[in-house]
């Protein structure tokens, strides 16, 4: 028997968004303690799975490495869950008694949810305690390249979270995939907001449904080491971010910009630290690698090891190169390295003081109009006010590691695996996405004031009616001080409130 993927998949996604909009209705009426609740069982239950689904999401994407991904499927289970303990989404969530305002938090609805292959699991924990936290369905189309990682973490939560109170329907994934469904999902009338990571093809499809649209994009983002930076750790940090599960975290670092003064000792330390400068001819070969004539990125490529990718590109490499750098001068449309490459892979510029390079930063940012996130390493707070003031940016990050500052875990950024861009037209938000980007806020003002009684001017005797032909028909003073009375006595009904 013949069977149609595309139809089954469009007909799955019409069932599951109808179930949850009637399942969220139960769900809204549900107190925040409830839902807290919830939330710390599944954050639990899939917590003690976080190794078993790290190896399973690395068999089946084969990227990155399995032991960074078990660290950011425990860190949404434990930083996130730290953090939204005790944060109102829901009911009452602020008051003001001196103004007497007061902010009421509503679920926006049915959120679509769609993950990236290069994170599935940790992204996919982390948009299902979101939408339990601010008591929202959110229905999961899995990445073609990660489905079996995608949908077993979703049967462990769904489990879970059914047997703790979660109305059945609020939380399910489409099966079988295909785009047609995801299309049909993001379009029906029964969702409300769509929530895309790092999933760019499928960005256009969304934004033509006319609906919110929570875009976590790629990023090409430079790192800046100024002058008076710490050198050393400044390197450190590139290196620890651009190598953790092979460097295909979203904020992480694609470029450095050096100061001019400072450039050679930068070369140093970062050959020190595991780093390979590739000549003209191997950073050719490299290019030719990961994308195709055309700009395309070539598949199967994406979170390599250094080594694998110097390899395939037929370069030899010293035992023990974790990053490779490219040395380039220009941006130029038609350069690879400037653009995002989700592997151990860098470009290297150098710039002749802040200034510069504060233009080839912001030349870098644009280049693929994501603006996603900037990292600068200084000591001068001056120079980092002024990267702040004028980067094009959804985030900049100062002294710190781009990957694990990004997502929050050494700042105090929301811990988040969406990222906001920085660019207008692609989403709603440059925030690390929390539940608060979930709901909407009813505002409930109370009145405070009486409307003041208008008096109206009276009319001067002393001053003549124009004798022009629109006042002719005025006569004298007494006609206009009568007219006058008579809207002075109208203002005064319009201040007072009625009487019965």
């Amino acid at each position: 028997m013949i069977v149609d993927n595309d139809l089954l998949s469009i007909q799955h996604a019409r069932i599951m968004a109808e179930n949850a909009f009637e399942a969220q209705k139960k769900l809204a009426a549900f107190p925040q303690e409830k839902l807290d609740k919830i939330v710390a069982c599944v954050a639990e239950a899939v917590e003690n799975e976080a190794r078993s689904l790290a190896l399973l999401s690395h068999e089946e994407t084969d990227s990155g490495k399995w032991q960074d991904k078990c660290l950011k499927n425990q860190f949404v289970c434990r930083n996130l869950r730290n953090h939204l303990h005790g944060m109102r989404c829901v009911g009452i969530i602020s008051r003001d008694p001196q103004a007497q305002i007061m902010e009421i938090g509503v679920p926006v609805g049915v959120i679509v949810a769609l993950c990236p292959v290069t994170s599935p699991v940790s992204t996919t924990i982390y948009k299902s305690l979101l939408a339990i936290k601010s008591g929202n369905a959110i229905l999961f189309s899995p990445h073609p390249g990660a489905r079996k990682c995608i949908s077993t973490v979703l049967d462990i939560i769904i489990e879970v979270a059914e047997a703790n109170g979660l109305p059945i329907g609020c939380l399910s994934y489409l099966a079988p995939v295909a785009k047609s469904g995801t299309r049909e999902l993001m379009n029906h009338p029964s969702t409300s907001l769509i929530m895309v990571t790092g999933v760019s093809a499928m960005l256009d499809d969304a934004q033509a449904t006319g609906k919110p649209v929570i875009y976590g994009g790629t990023g090409n983002g430079p790192a800046f080491i100024e002058r008076t930076a710490n050198l050393e750790q400044a390197v450190r940090d590139i290196v620890a971010s651009k190598t953790f599960d092979n460097g295909i975290a979203p904020s992480a670092e694609q470029s450095i910009v050096a100061d001019a003064c400072i450039a050679e000792e930068v070369r140093h330390i970062l050959q020190a630290n595991g780093a390979y400068f590739m000549s003209d001819e191997e950073s050719l070969r490299l290019a030719d690698l990961l994308f195709c004539p055309a700009g395309q990125r070539r598949k199967g490529l994406v979170g390599m090891s250094a080594g694998v990718l110097a390899k395939r590109a037929n370069f030899t490499i010293p035992e023990g190169t974790s990053v490779l750098v490219a040395q380039r001068k220009y941006v130029s449309e038609d350069d690879p390295y400037c653009r995002e490459i989700l592997s151990p892979v860098l470009a290297l510029y150098e710039e002749a003081d802040w200034m510069h390079a504060c233009e080839k930063c912001i030349e870098l940012l644009l280049h693929e109009r994501n603006s996603h996130t900037l990292v600068i390493h200084s000591g001068d707070e001056e120079v980092i006010r002024q990267f702040a003031l004028k980067k094009p940016v959804g985030r900049l990050l100062v002294n710190t590691p781009a990957s694990f500052g990004g997502m929050g875990a050494t700042t105090n950024l929301f811990p988040a695996m969406t990222l906001g861009s920085g660019s207008a037209g692609y989403g709603i938000t440059s925030d690390n996405v929390s539940p608060m980007n979930l709901i909407y806020k009813r505002k409930v003002g109370y009145g405070v004031r009486r409307m003041a009684r208008l008096e109206a001017e009276p009319v001067s005797s002393e001053k003549p009616c124009p004798k022009d032909d629109t006042y002719s028909s005025v006569g004298d003073s007494s006609k206009a001080q009568a007219l006058q009375h008579i809207l002075t006595e109208a203002i005064k009904a319009l201040s007072e409130p009625a009487t019965r």
